[in-house]
């Protein structure tokens, strides 16, 4: 299932590519995420919680950065299951920040993501309704809280939400 949207932020390019980088930041902005860990200098280890109609699931997954352009692009990829490995999932992703003007950027995502076993088993439909509404609310909480803090200078080695 492949999911992409853009939303605009009102700050510069370089200080959006700045926050996109700190994995607490990512962390308190992603929904039912409580955890994440830094496990290299690259890798990420995190716990995600997501519920869809009568499931919830709980995701233990690792978040490869594979390429990062400064302040343009970042690459990764996401691989995980659920706790009782009743549910997998992998995912593609790719991050581009666009200059609109010196104080504003666009930025756009892409991921291509799968998801096997039992939250697979349900309609592509709702599954896609439901990343694309959590989606939506990652863009509301990163432009909350970006807009009215710095960039962090460092990234924590672990952050519950």
């Amino acid at each position: 299932m492949r999911i992409e949207g853009s939303f605009d932020i009102a700050l510069p390019r370089a200080a959006v590519y700045g926050h996109l980088t700190d994995p607490g930041l990512i962390a308190a902005c992603i929904p039912g995420c409580d955890q994440i860990e830094r496990i290299s200098p690259t890798d990420y280890r995190a716990r995600v919680t997501i519920g869809m109609g009568g499931i919830k699931a709980s995701f233990n997954l690792v978040v490869e950065v594979t390429s990062e352009q400064p302040p343009e692009r970042v690459l990764s990829q996401t691989r995980g299951e659920e706790g009782s490995r009743a549910s997998m999932l992998a995912a593609d992703n790719e991050v581009a920040l666009e200059e609109i003007d010196a104080a504003n950027t666009r930025v756009s995502y892409v991921s291509d993501v799968s998801v096997t076993g039992r939250l697979g088993k349900f309609a592509l439909g709702v599954m896609k309704k439901k990343v694309e509404s959590l989606g939506r609310e990652f863009a509301e909480r990163l432009r909350e809280r970006i807009q009215i803090q710095p960039a962090a200078s460092s990234a924590p080695e672990a952050v519950p939400q």
